[in-house]
């Protein structure tokens, strides 16, 4: 096989649950091995992440740690871009698991299109009850807004797609990832890569299975920075605000506005009453009707998932609205 070089960069902090099982999906991959580098960047581990990983780097060459002093995902993606002396930079998270056949349908799915980032879609899995909750809403319409990087069948083009797998050079070429934005730096960088004429181009083929929060209090902080990260890559690009992404915003308000309203009028407390009604039945429809959840315990901690996800993200935009208000980019 006359195959090309390829970097794996990972950002890690505090994986301890989930490294192992992770680097070992990746020993497991078809590429051949003497193509490969594994590129680890490390964000100051707290726990036991680097113990586990310590035998790993003694046995495999390939692999390498490399220390992230500011500990942020984007400067560890920088880092990683910079030292990695791959053609191929394939951008991989240590919350997943990936198909021995990964890397290669990566490669493969590049050179058969004509796009500047390719991958898979995203699908989400749990370890236990709560988990495999949280990795439902990722197949759910309601809760995310049913992008099509999230349908596990879809194959083509897409203006988003999970991490990704690029041209090292050509990521250098876009100026990497902005390293103002702790969060939403994929979306920023899908997005520099669609408005420069590039393309980004999911494929079915490409299959690994992602690993979410396993809290609900972990998930609400997760979408509360998203949202307000979300408006710094709006502003940054002056894009239009998408419907899926008002209506979160939308909804926090209205339950602020009317929560209190209700208090001064039957009016307003029927209007709230009312709102708060379809919104349970919108949220128990598609909860029932998900097959990632078994029983009526699972749906209905379903619902609260993505009751979660909806406040959670609606105060992150607000918060964004007023943190980067006066901001230029």
């Amino acid at each position: 096989m006359n195959a090309e070089k390829v970097s794996v960069v990972v950002p890690i902090r505090n994986e301890q649950a989930y490294i192992k099982n992770f680097i070992d999906s990746l020993l497991a991959q078809d590429y051949p091995k003497e193509k490969l580098e594994i590129l680890l960047i490390d964000g100051l581990s707290e726990d036991n992440t680097l113990e586990i990983i310590r035998p790993y780097l003694e046995e495999y060459e390939f692999i390498k740690l490399i220390k992230n002093e500011k500990k942020t995902v984007q400067h560890a993606l920088n880092m990683g871009i910079k030292n990695a002396g791959g053609e191929y930079v394939v951008r991989m998270d240590a919350h997943a698991s990936y198909d021995s056949d990964y890397i290669s349908q990566c490669i493969d799915c590049f050179k058969k299109s004509d796009a500047n980032n390719v991958g898979g879609p995203t699908i989400a899995k749990g370890f236990n009850e709560t988990q495999r909750v949280i990795a439902a809403i990722y197949s759910s319409p309601f809760a995310l807004g049913g992008g099509l990087q999230y349908n596990k069948n879809f194959e083509g083009y897409s203006n988003t797609v999970s991490w990704g797998c690029f041209k090292r050079e050509y990521l250098i070429s876009l100026g990497m990832y902005d390293e103002r934005l702790p969060r939403s730096e994929d979306d920023d960088l899908n997005f520099r890569i669609t408005q420069s004429g590039g393309k980004i181009y999911i494929s079915p083929k490409i299959k690994s299975e992602y690993y979410p929060k396993e809290s609900f209090t972990k998930l609400f902080k997760q979408y509360f920075s998203y949202g307000v990260w979300k408006i710094a890559v709006i502003k940054k690009h002056r894009r239009p605000l998408k419907i899926t992404q008002l209506i979160p915003m939308i909804f926090v308000a209205f339950l602020i506005i009317f929560g209190i309203m209700s208090f001064f009028g039957h009016t307003f407390l029927n209007l709230f009453l009312l709102g708060i009604s379809l919104y349970f039945l919108a949220n128990m429809f598609f909860s029932f009707r998900n097959e990632q959840v078994n029983n009526l315990k699972e749906r209905f901690l379903l619902m609260w998932a993505q009751f979660v996800v909806h406040i959670s993200y609606g105060l992150g935009f607000w918060v964004g609205i007023f943190k980067f208000w006066n901001v230029k980019w």
